[in-house]
């Protein structure tokens, strides 16, 4: 069965380069290696104990104290008008969105009224993130530097760090599964840790290579890894509402011990009604051959289970799930006893709360389209458009303005992952367009979608 934990392997070339100067511990820590379909990390010893699991907490707290890694922002106000003048900051002052948002979120132009969301666009955590890795090739000038994945789901933000020479390493092969290749990450190199996170097995093959540790985690992925933590130190199983194959998720998952990611209420409703009649085992396994952890056995790692959820989740259906978990652990074995078989830490980000939030608020006005601006990898903008599609109005997914075509054509995402393309989708007349953007999306890029908007009505867009 593949399980999430073998899906984070890694290539080891090099896993073996001297470690003089180690930041961690007494112990040497040892390369990944892989047993019985499991990705495993041991610290080298001749005795049996080292046969326990790795304490994933007590690793993390061990590295946060270590020289060679940092995660603080130190403020850099030359950073943040580098950032601002490359268009990647939170605001773009004197933009747009700026005068939008000193005139009631609203802005007329011509036949077109535009409606923006009054929680939209950049979070604490993806801001934080990106500035840190600004600040890291400012104190880092010449060194090589590495991301582990993109740093947001942003095409624009990631851009502007390949052209700042960091290098994003990538997996393998080109297909979902495939292990990374750290083979070009060498000793005394500098390695940024996204926003969403990187599994423990990562953080300690990089440890072991003794290299420096830049570490923009968002403070809110790494509470749901401490509920995962409770979990597993309650002996529970841990039941994550996302996205299997998301970054966040997998980081995730790194750090619980029995897991199944379920994506939404339909799954939650089989591995409900599995836990209170049973049902085919083998059948259960192959559904989730991809969300379990290795040697999951529904049968008995389902009786006690604990809720946490991939930050970028829609917020009312994460809630649904604790219900519906709750009631289902009530009926089974009585209310009394319901807190020894389910646990509920609450980990949805303010954040991605807000701007739902705001968008269920803005589609209540029934505009004639709805506009969402953000990576098409982005999980909390996929959620964004995916309100306004339950509405059932007209609504754009793009990722960035040049889906914007002449012609008034536009190529954009579903809420589900499909591309379309639209002609003729700015009707003639009077519109009402609410706009609303991704957690990973600056307000200049908004700006250049709406700028191409305009141009596209008033017959300039080329």
């Amino acid at each position: 069965m593949a399980a999430i934990s073998s899906r984070v392997a890694v290539s080891l070339s090099h896993a073996h380069k001297s470690t003089a100067g180690r930041p961690l511990g007494s112990k040497p820590i040892a390369p990944l290696r892989t047993r019985a379909n499991r990705t495993v990390v041991r610290a080298h010893s001749s005795g049996p104990e080292d046969d326990e699991p790795l304490d994933a907490r007590a690793f993390r707290r061990a590295l946060s104290k270590s020289k060679n890694y940092n995660r603080r922002v130190s403020g850099d106000e030359d950073v943040l008008d580098q950032m601002a003048e490359a268009g990647i900051s939170a605001v773009n002052k004197g933009g747009l969105i700026a005068t939008m948002k000193e005139n009631g979120f609203k802005y007329q132009r011509g036949e077109i009224d535009i409606s923006l969301a009054e929680s939209y666009g950049f979070c604490w955590g993806v801001e934080r993130a990106v500035q840190m890795a600004y600040e890291a090739r400012k104190q880092y000038p010449e060194d090589n530097m590495h991301i582990t994945n993109e740093i947001i789901h942003n095409p624009t933000v990631n851009k502007k760090l390949k052209e700042m020479e960091v290098a994003f390493i990538e997996p393998v092969e080109d297909k979902e599964g495939s292990p990374k290749d750290f083979s070009n990450v060498e000793e005394g190199d500098v390695v940024i840790l996204p926003a969403f996170g990187a599994s423990v097995q990562e953080m300690q093959l990089l440890d072991e290579r003794g290299v420096q540790i830049v570490d923009t985690t968002c403070p809110w992925v790494s509470k749901v890894w401490n509920a995962v933590d409770a979990h597993k130190r309650k002996e529970f199983t841990s039941v994550i509402h996302g996205k299997y194959a998301h970054e966040e998720t997998i980081a995730t998952a790194s750090f619980a011990d029995k897991y199944i990611v379920i994506k939404n209420l339909t799954e939650l409703e089989y591995v409900r009604n599995y836990i209170m009649n049973g049902g085919d085992k083998e059948e259960f396994l192959v559904k989730f051959s991809k969300a379990v952890s290795e040697g999951f056995d529904p049968d008995e790692d389902l009786q006690r289970v604990g809720l946490a959820n991939q930050t970028t989740m829609l917020k009312g259906e994460t809630e649904e799930m604790g219900k519906a978990l709750q009631q289902t652990m009530m009926e089974k074995f009585g209310v009394e006893a319901v807190d020894d078989h389910f646990m509920f830490l609450d980990t949805i980000c303010d954040a991605t709360q807000e701007r739902q939030d705001a968008m269920y608020k803005i589609v209540e006005e029934n505009p004639d389209i709805v506009l969402v601006v953000g990576g098409w990898n982005s999980s909390n903008t996929s959620h964004l458009q995916e309100i306004a599609e339950h509405k059932g109005l007209t609504s754009y997914w793009v990722d960035q303005p040049s889906r914007i075509e002449a012609g008034n054509k536009i190529t954009w995402l579903t809420s589900w992952g499909e591309m379309k393309t639209t002609e003729n989708w700015l009707p003639e007349g009077k519109l009402r367009i609410a706009v609303t953007s991704g957690a990973s999306t600056p307000d200049k890029v908004v700006e250049d979608v709406l700028d191409r908007v305009f141009a596209t009505k008033e017959g300039e867009c080329v």
